[in-house]
């Protein structure tokens, strides 16, 4: 499994109804997308700032490439948008919530220093959330580059943990069964 997210960071007056019809309007076509575990389409409105940051869950390296690179998709963004930084992340472990089954309304992501954390409680800590009623999924993921650990949940309700928290405005859930539960390795 491979995470990435970018965010792009819109000025506080700027009309964030634009970024919803943008996602209304094509969030269904990643719907069916090979490779594609997740894509949560995800934007903030002024906390603090207005963002659109969608965050993918790939099981499939060859698929998220062909999406950057290969007319994908990704075009789109870097036309309307220019070229974001694209973060990527190396999976860890993931877990399916009791809340699988419902469309998630919220998402909340934790950027931790590897350091800072013992990667083993991280992923028990994580397996914790399997049992939690609101918890639609759950992944865990590092950046090897920077050592930085990604803790990143979808909520059927209100964030229940740290980190920065978005609105999800869509969910593409295309192989989502093909994630490997629990631990990668």
């Amino acid at each position: 499994m491979y995470a990435a997210q970018y965010e792009i960071t819109l000025p506080t007056d700027y009309d964030m109804g634009i970024i919803r019809r943008r996602i209304e309007d094509n969030g269904h076509l990643l719907d069916d997308r090979k490779g594609l575990a997740l894509k949560a389409y995800l934007v903030r409105e002024q906390d603090p700032v207005n963002q659109y940051a969608p965050f993918y869950l790939w099981h499939d390296t060859g698929a998220m490439a062909h999406f950057l690179f290969g007319g994908g998709g990704f075009q789109n963004i870097i036309r309307d948008f220019g070229r974001p930084a694209v973060r990527q992340w190396t999976g860890i472990a993931t877990v399916a919530g009791p809340a699988r089954d419902t469309v998630p309304a919220t998402a909340s992501r934790l950027l931790t220093p590897i350091d800072l954390i013992n990667v083993d409680d991280a992923v028990e800590s994580l397996s914790d959330l399997q049992h939690n009623e609101n918890v639609h999924t759950a992944a865990l993921a590092v950046d090897p580059h920077g050592w930085e650990l990604v803790h990143f949940v979808l909520w059927r309700g209100e964030p229940e943990t740290e980190g920065t928290r978005y609105e999800v405005r869509h969910l593409s859930t295309p192989e989502l069964d093909q994630l490997p539960p629990g631990r990668c390795w």
